[in-house]
C-alpha cells in the first residue's frame, strides 16, 4: 500500500488529487492547517488528516511524528500555495509589490516546502519508492516569461511567479542531492480555484491530472524534472 501525504488538501487540486489517488489505492493523508475543514475533507474523501500548517515549525514536526507513528510515507505532494491577491482580483505588480507581500508568499510556497521536506526526509528515505512532487506553475518559467509571444509573458505580478521559480530550483537541487528519489515539479494549468479567486479556464479535474500522474511514478521515472500534462516543460 502507498501512503502519500498531500498539503493543503481540504479543498481545490490538493481535494482532487487525494480523491483521484484514493481511487487509485493509495492511503492518503490530507493536510490542511484549518482542523475543522480538514478533517471533513478527509472524511468525505475516506482519507487520514493531519493537522499541517506549513509555516509552522511545530506543526509540521508534529505532522511527521503521526505519520511516522502511522506506518511511515512513500509520497510527498507540496501542494499549499499561495498568491497574493487586491480587492479586485489582481496581482501586485513591480510597480506595488512591497518586501512584506513576497516574504509573506515565499513563506509558504518556498519555506514551506522546505520546511516540510525537513520534516518527512526520513520517513520517505525509507520507503522502497520515494516520490516528491512540487506543485509549481507554469508562471515559474523563465523561458515562457521572457517570451513576448508566450500567454504567460503579459502577467504582470511579483511575488507569486518568483516564488514558483525558486521552488523549481529547490526540485533541481533536491533531487541531485537524492538521486533514489523520484523528486519533480509540476505546473497544473490555469485551474479554477480559490488562489486565482476562480477564474481559471480549467476544472481541478483537468489541474490534478498531472500531478496524480507523477504522483505514481516508479523507480524508473523521470527525477529534477518541470512537466505539464503534455510532458516537459522550459525552465
Amino acid at each position: 500500500m502507498t501512503t502519500t501525504l498531500i498539503t493543503g488538501a481540504n479543498k481545490g487540486i490538493g481535494y482532487e488529487t487525494a480523491r483521484r489517488l484514493i481511487a487509485a489505492g493509495h492511503t492518503v493523508y490530507v493536510g490542511a492547517r484549518d482542523a475543522g475543514r480538514g478533517r471533513r475533507a478527509a472524511e468525505e474523501l475516506g482519507a487520514r488528516f493531519v493537522l499541517l500548517d506549513v509555516t509552522d515549525d511545530a506543526s509540521v514536526d508534529a505532522a511527521a511524528k503521526t505519520v511516522e507513528a502511522d506506518g511511515g510515507l512513500d509520497v510527498l505532494i507540496n501542494n499549499a500555495g499561495i498568491e497574493t491577491r487586491t480587492a479586485d482580483n489582481g496581482v501586485p505588480t513591480a510597480e506595488t509589490v512591497t518586501a512584506d507581500q513576497m516574504r509573506n508568499t515565499f513563506e509558504t510556497n518556498v519555506f514551506g516546502v522546505v520546511r516540510v521536506l525537513h520534516a518527512f526526509l526520513p520517513l520517505l528515505r525509507r520507503s522502497a519508492a520515494p516520490v516528491v512532487v512540487n506543485v509549481s506553475s507554469g508562471l515559474a518559467s523563465l523561458t515562457a516569461l521572457s517570451d513576448p509571444d508566450h500567454p504567460a509573458h503579459f502577467y504582470p505580478g511579483i511575488a507569486y511567479p518568483t516564488s514558483k521559480t525558486a521552488l523549481n530550483m529547490l526540485t533541481v537541487q533536491f533531487a541531485k542531492a537524492f538521486p533514489d528519489m523520484r523528486i519533480n515539479s509540476v505546473e497544473p494549468g490555469f485551474t479554477k480555484t480559490d488562489l486565482n479567486g476562480n477564474t481559471g479556464t480549467q476544472t481541478v479535474a483537468e489541474g490534478a491530472e498531472i500531478i496524480v500522474r507523477m504522483a505514481q511514478l516508479g523507480p524508473d521515472g523521470p527525477t529534477g524534472g518541470y512537466f505539464d500534462v503534455n510532458g516537459p516543460l522550459a525552465w
